[in-house]
């Protein structure tokens, strides 16, 4: 199957997804040296769940990124368009249900979640705006946002490194250990080309979330973002 393009389309990108399913958590485990179930607990404690509440986790593939707040009492919606992924990610147990859904056009009610999050799926849509619109759409009145997403290291002699992994290494180590190592190239040219820690703050920020902040997780490489629909 041809990769996805930097052009995002829809069913392309879908396909790819489907593609990587069977092994996508194990090559995630490996390709971020372990550093993935750290993000993962990261991203709970600042998305700050209660037990009882409701929260939509957006672009969650197998449902790794949803067990933290499942765990913290969380009643979650997984949510994603790859078939593959939501089957892969099927059976994970109580507290957790999967629902296909296209980050454009998500398919719940207004104001339905107290809590919503979005894990390294954000750059993979075809229009950022609208799929942060609608994930405050189907948040409430003071609710909360968290973006987990790769973003750009802070240190330079770590982003020339970094930049480096990206290009030459993580593609090889996807040749071993991925079910579609191809998509692996379009994974590192997304990253690249994604805004930095302020840019992506100021997306957030115009589609209508207020109290926008963010946090750096492994030197930049990754950050939190946080924010609450007014």
């Amino acid at each position: 199957m041809p990769r996805a393009s930097l052009d995002k389309q829809p069913r392309d990108v879908a396909a790819m997804f489907d593609e990587v399913a069977p092994r996508y958590d194990h090559t995630n485990s490996v390709l971020s040296m372990r550093q993935d179930r750290r993000w993962r607990t990261r991203l709970a404690q600042a998305l700050d769940v209660r037990t009882g509440e409701r929260v939509l986790d957006l672009a969650a593939g197998t449902g790794t990124s949803s067990e933290p707040l499942v765990a913290a009492g969380a009643q979650v919606v997984a949510c994603d368009f790859s078939l593959g992924m939501l089957r892969a990610g099927a059976g994970r147990g109580a507290g957790l249900a999967f629902v296909a859904g296209d980050a454009l056009h998500l398919p719940f009610a207004d104001g339905v979640f107290d809590a919503v999050t979005i894990s390294f799926g954000l750059r993979n849509v075809t229009d950022v705006g609208v799929a942060l619109g609608e994930l405050r759409r189907v948040t409430r009145h003071g609710g909360r946002l968290v973006v987990c997403e790769f973003s750009h290291p802070t240190w330079g002699p770590l982003r020339r490194l970094y930049t480096g992994y990206l290009m030459r290494l993580l593609p090889a180590v996807a040749r071993r250990v991925s079910s579609s190592p191809d998509s692996y190239v379009y994974l590192a040219e997304s990253i690249r080309a994604w805004p930095d820690q302020a840019g992506l703050g100021r997306v957030i920020r115009e589609a209508g979330w207020e109290d926008v902040a963010y946090r750096n997780l492994s030197g930049g490489i990754v950050a939190l973002h946080r924010a609450v629909r007014p």
